[in-house]
């Protein structure tokens, strides 16, 4: 056998996209569908084939492996290929950005600091820096051999030809193709001001830099939306010292994770840090000044809010177009593949925020926005493809934010969730310092969050999470700080 390595792909006689679409409850029944024994989509045989590639440079428009998408999952999936010997004159990436993959928590966290507040910039968060990996810049990519399209995002695809058509009208063929183009940010209706001069929204470099320009100049800051997004700009907002106010619609901040008086705690801090919260709040529209200028928020009760910038974070949508004909979830959203990764097309996989796939451990279809999991997902899927393994993702939610980091705050907050939140819930501590919540389902541990903990006390929240133990409620309930709590549900693990 010649010096070039052989690759394995999976090819699978699939079933017709109609039936694909049809997988519309995230349950068990799906889930057998998918077959979790042999991990592949709707019950298809698998066959393997083996290609000899060269590892010439890209001599032609044909590529081994495609990458659309230019976020976490493609920079991790980027590494992954090169832990393996099969980036170099074999990889090709397509982004929409002007920048090569990057950590893009970062851009409503550190990013969005004043000038003073030592902001992260690039290339200081280009992945995989944020797992402790190399920093992939522009010049690593270059020196892996790997291709790089910027700002040249893909409009077609032809999938009996198996070829990939860009903007700029550039024509790629793939043997696989792996697709990782995220989400885009849920926008308010233009005919009601969604498009006004001062309204922003954060995906990518672009729009914070476009933040911190209008920051830079505002006075009155609206953020519109009480979940992650929403609640760490604002806190943002607070080191740039502006009069800052947060509209939403739920009962509360994080409605989809924290409880009423987890939220209570979160909310009062806030204020502390003299934001002020609109909750339970519609917005009508938004108002223009004589330049056009975005001035205020007028709310569907009558009452107005002055705003020279208005940030909306209000939710995400995964970016399927053109890839419809792949094969989507009706239920969750995105593009539904196997526990490779694999979808109900040959020589196509979907990874990260896109992917509709079996969660294992909770027996259901989840769609997950996370940059842990877009990691994760990645190097499985590659590692899948390039070694024909057969592992099921098993993966474990994982969510955490850090808000108030910047220098000269009073109090950094940094929270972790591992597991469900499911069942009934046990909060223990007062916030200050630190405050723990453990969802309970018929007597087992589904989930924990924790805030201000110590690195080892994160480290056992996934153990907990994962093993789900039998837990004394009694005891628990009873616990006088957060450190007993947590030695009980240690202790609990024993008896797993």
């Amino acid at each position: 056998m010649s010096t070039a390595r052989k690759v394995m792909v999976n090819i699978s006689c699939l079933l017709s996209l109609k039936q694909g679409l049809s997988l519309s409850c995230p349950q068990s029944s799906s889930l057998n569908r998918i077959r979790h024994s042999s991990s592949l989509p709707f019950g298809a045989s698998f066959q393997r084939r083996s290609y000899v590639v060269a590892s010439s440079a890209f001599a032609n428009e044909n590529r081994e492996f495609v990458i659309v998408g230019g976020g976490n999952a493609a920079g991790y999936a980027a590494r992954t290929f090169v832990e393996h010997g099969m980036a170099d004159g074999r990889l090709c990436i397509v982004s929409k950005e002007a920048h090569a993959p990057y950590e893009r928590p970062a851009l409503t966290k550190g990013y969005l600091f004043p000038p003073d507040k030592k902001p992260a910039r690039l290339p200081g968060f280009h992945t995989c820096v944020g797992s402790g990996g190399e920093r992939q810049t522009p010049e690593w990519y270059k020196e892996k051999g790997i291709e790089m399209l910027y700002e040249d995002p893909v409009t077609g695809i032809d999938i009996e030809k198996q070829t990939l058509t860009t903007n700029s009208g550039k024509l790629l063929k793939y043997r696989s193709l792996i697709i990782a183009t995220g989400c885009t940010a849920s926008r308010f209706p233009e005919k009601i001001g969604g498009n006004l001069p001062g309204v922003h929204y954060i995906r990518d470099v672009a729009d914070a830099d476009s933040l911190i320009s209008s920051l830079g100049k505002a006075r009155k800051v609206v953020v519109v939306g009480g979940g992650y997004i929403g609640m760490e700009v604002a806190a943002a907002a607070v080191g740039w010292k502006l009069d800052t106010t947060i509209i939403f619609p739920e009962n509360h901040l994080l409605q989809r994770l924290f409880t009423p008086s987890l939220a209570q705690r979160y909310e009062e801090l806030y204020k502390e840090n003299g934001v002020k919260l609109l909750k339970g709040a519609s917005i009508k529209n938004l108002e223009a000044d004589s330049d056009g200028h975005v001035a205020a928020v007028k709310l569907e009760d009558g009452s107005t809010v002055d705003a020279d910038t208005i940030i909306f974070g209000i939710g995400a949508k995964p970016a399927v177009s053109p890839f419809e004909r792949v094969g989507l979830n009706s239920t969750v959203g995105g593009i539904l593949v196997d526990g490779q990764f694999r979808t109900a097309l040959p020589g196509i996989f979907a990874i990260g925020d896109v992917a509709a796939f079996p969660l294992k451990i909770y027996d259901r279809i989840a769609r997950v926005e996370h940059v842990d999991h877009a990691r994760q997902s990645a190097q499985h899927c590659v590692k899948a493809l390039l070694n024909a393994h057969t592992d099921t993702y098993d993966y474990l939610p994982y969510f955490y934010s850090r808000v108030f980091e910047y220098e000269g705050s009073p109090r950094k907050v940094w929270w972790q969730f591992f597991g469900d939140n499911d069942g009934e819930t046990i909060e223990v501590g007062n916030f200050d310092p630190k405050i723990a919540t453990f969802w309970i389902d018929s007597g087992k541990l589904k989930g924990v969050l924790l805030e201000s903990g110590s690195p080892e006390e994160f480290q056992l929240l996934p153990k907990l999470a994962r093993s789900q133990p039998f837990v004394d409620k009694a005891r628990l309930q009873q616990a006088s700080s957060v450190e007993e709590a947590l030695e009980i549900a240690r202790t609990s693990l024993q008896a797993v």
